[in-house]
């Protein structure tokens, strides 16, 4: 050492230090980052609506370990590198408020894992249930040889039904070419060959197409709450979200074209959210069937081609207003 020049010496800091040795094991890391995620405030509802669900799917994807576990591996320790590399993440979901799935670039939808990013809304529709389910009892024995997936996003709802369907047909429809480009990666992710996606302003390029089903989960979110939102879905396409006053621009023109696309014999399942209360108001007579979930009524319904073409003057009325 050169005399009279101070010493220094390199000094972690000693709170890296601290957290390094006081979390060891997957839980401790699943517990502290589950707090954090709590203490924070953030918003959960990207798939999962709880912070424990949160960081241990964020854990587990990190280390590269199964979604589902088993509890035995919870004690097992983790190096110096991996709490690092989770500790980030952690800090970007604190921080930045960025969807757990678009920091692990996965999302899990009807026990299938997808690749989300940022070209498409995180796939979390409660249809999954009814794909596993093989949409009974609304389908009703009906023998279904080809379905429509409109405004398809990632491709979750399209894959989800060719991969618990092998005999089908699925079409899946979108009009942003960033949603279709991941679609088609999902689809060799999944490796889903009865599956083909498709351009489409709804209907619009499907001109001679028929279907048994059409299953769609199209933008519903009223323009006072896709304003309002947190900041987690300002990362997701507004596209997808967005769909006027009451929110049902798309839908209103989803039920007035659908006849056009549907079987004799057809049914149409459509996810609305929060603007159910909108739509019956809109069309008292019409017979919508709510589905009910596990956990309850989830802004679902299920309606068939002839009730349509029933109430189709009244329809077309309402969506004709329509931008």
């Amino acid at each position: 050492m050169i005399a009279g020049r101070p010493r220094y010496t390199s000094r972690p800091c000693t709170r890296a230090i601290d957290m390094s040795q006081e979390l060891q094991t997957i839980i401790d890391l699943i517990r502290y980052g589950a707090s954090r995620f709590n203490a924070a405030g953030l918003t959960f509802g990207h798939s999962y609506d709880n912070a424990v669900d949160e960081a241990t799917q964020l854990v587990l994807h990190t280390l590269h370990l199964p979604h589902d576990l088993g509890p035995a591996y919870g004690q097992a320790r983790l190096t110096t590198a991996e709490k690092a590399e989770l500790l980030a993440l952690f800090t970007r979901r604190i921080e930045e408020r960025v969807p757990i799935a678009y920091l692990t670039g996965e999302a899990w939808f009807a026990g299938l894992s997808f690749k989300s990013d940022a070209r498409a809304l995180v796939p979390r529709s409660p249809i999954a249930e009814l794909i596993e389910s093989g949409f009974e009892p609304w389908l009703a024995g009906r023998e279904v040889q080809r379905a429509l997936d409109l405004c398809t996003g990632s491709g979750c709802i399209a894959i989800a039904m060719a991969h618990y369907n092998p005999e089908w047909h699925v079409d899946g429809v979108d009009i942003s070419d960033d949603a279709l480009a991941l679609s088609a990666e999902n689809k060799v992710r999944l490796h889903t060959d009865n599956v083909r996606f498709l351009k489409s302003d709804l209907f619009s390029g499907l001109s001679g197409e028929h279907y048994q089903l059409i299953v769609t989960n199209p933008p519903y979110v009223t323009n006072d709450e896709t304003d309002a939102l947190p900041k987690e879905y300002s990362y997701e396409p507004e596209l997808g979200l967005r769909a006027g006053d009451d929110g049902l621009d798309l839908v209103l023109k989803i039920l007035r074209d659908a006849p056009l696309h549907l079987s004799q014999d057809g049914l149409l399942i459509c996810e609305v959210g929060e603007s159910e209360q909108a739509l019956v108001k809109l069309l008292p007579d019409v017979e919508f069937a709510w589905v009910e979930f596990k956990v309850g009524q989830m802004g679902i319904f299920a309606v068939e081609c002839a009730e349509l073409i029933v109430h189709h003057s009244r329809i077309r009325q309402l969506a004709d207003a329509r931008p």
